[in-house]
């Protein structure tokens, strides 16, 4: 079983009547963390909020452009089975927001989700593992986050690794 850091920009809130803009991916491992995807994705929605979208750093104009969705999952699926056979584990910083997004895009595109029916919430991790619900993680990233969802799944992968170092029990 892998572990895949996951990172979702969108335009809005919830997927379906919102659309997934980008979205990033990380291999989560020992050494390098040089397996990683990303995809942009065309707006399945005419909805969109400005405010969500300012914060990709894209233009309603630059989604337009952007590939089928469709395209895209498949594509992830591909990557997926070959970096992460076929267990692999999702987990993100805000799994409940990024979770939804891939979730709904892998089903209504290719009738399944490869990551089943559970993810995992890097934040929650490691308020466990310190045994404190008011701690954050971030101080871990070595990566600046910048919104670009690579460089967020990275971050968060970064932090991961961190805290495996620090004991958490999580074979990667």
């Amino acid at each position: 079983m892998k572990w895949i850091m996951v990172d979702v920009e969108a335009d809005g809130p919830i997927p379906g009547d919102y659309s997934m803009v980008s979205f990033g991916a990380v291999l989560v491992k020992h050494g390098a963390l040089d397996e990683t995807f990303y995809a942009e994705l065309n707006p399945i929605s005419d909805r969109w909020m400005p405010d969500a979208l300012d914060v990709s750093a894209f233009s309603r104009e630059d989604t337009l452009t952007f590939p089928d969705p469709a395209i895209a999952m498949v594509d992830f699926d591909a990557w997926l089975k070959e970096h992460a056979g076929n267990r692999p584990r999702f987990i993100a910083d805000n799994n409940g927001f990024d979770w939804s997004f891939i979730n709904w895009y892998f089903h209504h595109f290719l009738s399944r989700n490869p990551f089943g029916h559970s993810s995992s919430n890097l934040g929650d991790l490691y308020k466990g593992m310190v045994k404190n619900t008011f701690k954050s993680f971030k101080h871990l990233r070595i990566s600046r986050h910048t919104h670009n969802p690579v460089d967020d799944a990275m971050g968060n992968a970064e932090a991961l690794i961190k805290m495996i170092g620090m004991g958490l029990n999580l074979k990667v």
